[in-house]
This record gives structure tokens, sequence and C-alpha cells, in this order.
């Protein structure tokens, strides 16, 4: 049963979480490598998923859709892998806004793979969008880093994920679909292990089990959320990142972003909120069919 207000909060603490987690992965890219830092997220995710599997029951081991599952799980480690790399240049904020185009990316996606009609105003609110992310990346001038392009690879993953995740609220419990994509994860990962490595010191190895904790419980929160309300009603919701990782960056790196960064954010914030008003509408014609 859909609880919208309750979408909203889980989606509003998974953006938190998230954000606390990028801050965490950002500091420790200084001293470790990135595989590695991302190994023990999922290591520990996967702790964490089986402590819910557990919880659910030995069913819940099983699923209807593993492919499904697996390809989900991919596009999680792909989309973790490509922003923890882009995290090691670029300051959390800007990093965070270029991120911002994964909704409209979702939007593109759920076209062909949830078979949604998309129209005109949406198509031309998505391509506004996309004009706030080179606002942002500024490319050709002194402001552009190569990073950036990392973020967006990021943020197309993180779509295919999310429609995913839509596509299977129904089939397969979150606690199964958080299972699977740890471990598809966790064995991604430790193939690349042994290639990147660093011993870590006891300071490290703790904010690395505290990342590895809040990644895994925004994880959670983001499906729970996602059973609760559509794609369309906590799209816009997720732009409170900004405000976490705008302070989390002040705070934590003492960074400020530029006025060009705040213009590009508010571009691209202002896209997706109106592509998921058009959707809310559409979607409630769809019901009064």
């Amino acid at each position: 049963m859909e609880n919208p207000l309750r979408g909203i909060a889980l989606i509003l603490g998974s953006t938190f979480l998230f954000s606390l987690s990028d801050a965490t992965a950002k500091y420790l890219t200084g001293s470790l490598p990135v595989i590695e830092i991302a190994w023990i997220r999922y290591l520990v995710f996967v702790f964490f998923a089986l402590g819910l599997v557990i919880a659910s029951g030995p069913g819940r081991f099983r699923v209807r859709r593993p492919g499904l599952q697996v390809i989900r799980g991919l596009g999680l480690v792909a989309s973790a892998l490509a922003f923890i790399y882009a995290l090691r240049y670029l300051p959390l904020a800007n990093a965070s806004a270029i991120g911002f185009v994964s909704p409209l990316l979702t939007t593109m996606l759920a076209v062909p793979m949830l078979g949604e009609v998309v129209g005109v105003r949406r198509w031309i609110a998505s391509v506004i969008g996309l004009l706030g992310v080179l606002v942002v990346v500024r490319p050709g001038t002194g402001a552009f880093h190569p990073a950036a392009i990392l973020v967006v690879l990021s943020s197309l993953t993180s779509a295919l994920a999310s429609v995913l995740t839509r596509m299977m609220a129904r089939i397969d419990t979150s606690a199964t679909t958080i299972l699977w994509s740890a471990c598809t994860g966790t064995v991604v990962l430790s193939a690349a292990l042994p290639f990147e490595f660093l011993l870590p010191t006891p300071g490290e190895l703790a904010l690395l089990l505290v990342l590895g904790t809040v990644a895994s419980a925004g994880q959670y929160l983001m499906v729970l959320a996602y059973r609760h309300a559509a794609v369309s009603v906590l799209a816009p919701f997720g732009y409170s990142q900004l405000i976490w990782a705008t302070t989390l960056g002040f705070l934590v790196f003492a960074a400020i972003p530029d006025a060009w960064t705040f213009v590009g954010a508010a571009i691209i914030v202002a896209s997706g909120i109106y592509t998921a008003h058009r959707e809310r509408l559409a979607r409630r014609r769809v019901l009064r069919a």
C-alpha cells in the first residue's frame, strides 16, 4: 500500500545518509584507493543485508527475477565507483549538483523500461535540465574538470537502478533486493581489490566502517521509499541532497560552491521538479482511466 508522506520522509533520510557517506568517501580518497573504499563499503553492505534477510525469513534468499537483480546491483556498484572517483577531484556540492541529472535520466529510461509516455513538455524540461549540467560543468573553460563526466556516468547507472527498483518493488522484498545488490557489488569489487589495496590505519578503518554502515542504511531507506511512493512523487525531494552536500562540504572541506554552480543546480532542480509534476499528472490520468 502506497503512503506518499512516508515515502517522502524515507527519501529525505536517504539523501542525508548518502551525503554523509559521500563526504566520508571524499575524505578517504586522500589516502586510500577508490576500489578499497568501495569494497569495504559493500562488505559492510553484505552483512547489513544478511541481517535483514535472516530477520525476514530464509525464503527471502529466493528471487523471482534474478537477472534484473544482478543488473540493478551492477548499476549501483558502477554508480558508486564513478562517483567516488569523481569526488577525489571535485567539490562535494559540485558533484552532487551534477548528479541531480539522475531523476531526469530516470524519466527518460522509464519510457522504454516501464512503458511510460513522456510528453513534449517533459522532454523539454529534461533537455533544460541537461543544459543546467553544462552550466555547472562549463566545458571549454578553466572551471571544467574531466571528472565531471564520471558524475554523469554515475547518474546514468543510478537512474537505471532506480527504474529497476520500481519494477521489482512488487516482485521481491526490500531485504531481498538489498542482499542481491550487496552481493553483486562485493563480487565485482573483490575481483578488482588485489590490484588496489593499502593497509588502512585504525582511524581509516573506523571511517570505512562508518561509511559502509551509513551508505547501507541510506540504500535501505531508498528501497523502502519506492515501496511507498512513485518515482515522480519522490524525485523532487531527492534535491535536498544539495543542502546536505553544501553544508558538509563547507564544514569538512571548507569548500564553498561558486555562483555558477548554484545557477546550474537551480536550473536542474527546477526542470526536475517540473518533470516530476508532469509525471504525477500523467499518473493520475492513467489511474482515473
